[in-house]
């Protein structure tokens, strides 16, 4: 057991390292194709994501020789690597705005991606869906769980294609984009939690070398990228 939560600590830890990235500021760029923050996102943070991974493999090796347990512990972890959406724009980014219902300045915790309603919804990495249902000012609402206290959220979604308890694969359709809950507008917003806290999900809309590399060492195999 000490062995779980020691790993699962590691993990959690590297993924927090990776997604700290500054938050890019809301602008009229914000509203242009997504795949162009995501380019810039991704340019920035590669590198950087790269050197991690590698300093987690290292972690995971040293795991791997102390006995089952540690591989065990990894083996449920996946990453999110790819858009929730095809053919989206971007209408409003992470981090502070102004809000378009309450108004005011305040913490916007993921992303805003604009597509006609009915648009299919992706799921962005292996998971079990934690939650599907209305969900407060979310609307009708999925939350997937990743392993290693990492989860995405989806919502405002029209119509869910997932229950509660079941397993996804990336790229599965899990719901349909609408404009449920508190939204001026047929669009999914998308965040990327780890250990309860929301980071910036740009980094986790593509699939980087290192992410490759991640899904090879979990043994998933390539899964291309959007």
């Amino acid at each position: 057991m000490r062995q779980v939560a020691k790993s699962s600590a590691i993990v959690v830890a590297a993924l927090a390292s990776i997604a700290a990235t500054p938050a890019l500021a809301n602008s009229a760029a914000a509203a242009a194709d997504v795949t162009e923050p995501v380019r810039e996102a991704q340019a920035s943070s590669n590198a950087a994501g790269d050197v991690r991974f590698q300093q987690l493999f290292a972690s995971w090796e040293a795991l791997d020789e102390a006995g089952p347990t540690g591989a065990t512990a990894t083996s449920s972890i996946s990453i999110p690597s790819r858009m929730p959406l095809d053919g989206s724009r971007m209408t409003s980014n992470y981090g502070m705005r102004d809000h378009p219902v309450l108004g005011g300045r305040r913490s916007h915790k993921g992303v805003d991606l604009a597509a006609p309603t009915g648009t299919p919804v992706f799921a962005t990495a292996d998971g079990m869906i934690g939650r599907a249902e209305w969900f407060s000012s979310y609307g009708l609402y999925v939350q997937i769980e990743h392993g290693a206290d990492l989860e995405t959220r989806y919502a405002h979604m029209s119509r869910l294609a997932v229950a509660a308890g079941e397993r996804v694969k990336k790229g599965d359709i899990i719901g349909y984009v609408g404009s449920t809950g508190r939204s001026t507008g047929p669009h999914l917003h998308y965040e990327v939690r780890i250990d309860g806290q929301a980071v910036n999900p740009i980094p986790y809309m593509v699939e980087s070398e290192a992410q490759q590399a991640f899904a090879l060492a979990m043994g998933e195999g390539g899964q291309g990228g959007e």
